[in-house]
């Protein structure tokens, strides 16, 4: 049988494959090439993606010998799930595989709004040594939102408390016998404009879909408390890009941590690359040495086990 893989992906991953005897086709690029899309995904029986390959309706009418793709990562809207499940095509992810490194990013965006070592390792290396301007304040006693209160957010939560932090939660989907309420112990918020207008620190983690497209926007910005930091590592588009860059020139927030945008990479005409408040990564939240070697052996896992008509834990 034979493996497509479109995006990077750790050799770890390609070890185990080939052990168990499929021919890969690997091209880090290939996502770029429409044309060759089309014709190698005529040739196989997997495909494994990351985020940048658009799997659509019309890839999946010509992979007519589909029957897995592999997602390295858990955000799922670049692939046309609703074709997939019309076509018997099957779909499995990363679970979990990089929620520890997703987790570390908030707290490092967190940690860094306090107190940036950077700019001041950047102020003494101009030669002054201004104690005042780089004094910083305590996360201790300060409360972080998490919007959404799946893997990744019950882990940022344990490190949170772990920091003296209070931690509350929005997420209609989870009751009070979760773990992460019952065990954890972060408390719920009935709304989410309730636990905006209550937080220090807003972390984002929710998958992007239709209910929350623009969730976070010129409305829901305006109860923010004007020291607060917002943190989106789950998708672009959750966001209102225009609205938020807006709030960060006008003060209403004092800053935001972004990870995702709506489109990637950055347009260089972005209204947010100016600000001196928005800090912006190229969506590496879940990169880590450790979390690629995961990711990448897991989904090469669960791909295998498909193929071979064993049952998989990380079915979409």
């Amino acid at each position: 049988m034979r493996i497509l893989i479109s995006e990077v992906i750790w050799q770890e991953g390609i070890d185990v494959l080939e052990e168990q005897g499929f021919e890969v086709v690997y091209d880090d690029k290939l996502w770029e090439d429409r044309a060759r899309l089309r014709e190698e995904v005529t040739k196989v029986d997997a495909w494994i993606v990351r985020n940048q390959t658009k799997v659509d309706s019309e890839l999946l009418e010509r992979g007519t010998n589909l029957k897995v793709i592999g997602r390295l990562g858990v955000g799922l809207d670049n692939i046309d799930i609703k074709a997939c499940e019309e076509k018997e095509i099957k779909v499995v992810y990363a679970k979990n595989a990089n929620a520890t490194s997703v987790a570390e990013y908030v707290m490092s965006a967190v940690l860094s709004s306090n107190r940036s070592l950077f700019e001041a390792n950047k102020d003494v290396e101009k030669g002054t040594w201004d104690r005042k301007v780089h004094t910083g304040f305590e996360i201790s006693r300060r409360t972080i939102g998490l919007v959404g209160l799946g893997e990744i957010a019950h882990r940022v939560a344990k490190r949170a408390q772990a920091f003296g932090m209070k931690v509350i939660g929005y997420d209609p989907f989870i009751t009070e016998y979760d773990n992460i309420v019952s065990e954890t112990g972060v408390v719920v918020k009935n709304s989410i404009e309730e636990l905006l207008a209550a937080c220090d620190f807003v972390s984002i983690h929710v998958p992007l879909n239709a209910s929350t497209e623009n969730l976070i926007n010129s409305n829901t910005l305006r109860l923010m408390k004007p020291n607060a930091y917002l943190i989106n590592t789950s998708r672009g588009g959750i966001v209102d890009e225009r609205a938020l860059a807006k709030a960060l020139r006008e003060h209403h927030l004092a800053g935001a941590y972004l990870d995702v945008l709506a489109k990637e990479p950055v347009d260089p005409n972005h209204p947010l690359l100016p600000l001196p408040n928005a800090f912006i990564t190229p969506h590496i939240a879940g990169l880590t040495e450790e979390s690629q070697v995961r990711t990448s052996v897991l989904v090469a896992k669960e791909v295998t086990k498909i193929l071979k008509g064993d049952p998989s834990l990380c079915i979409v």
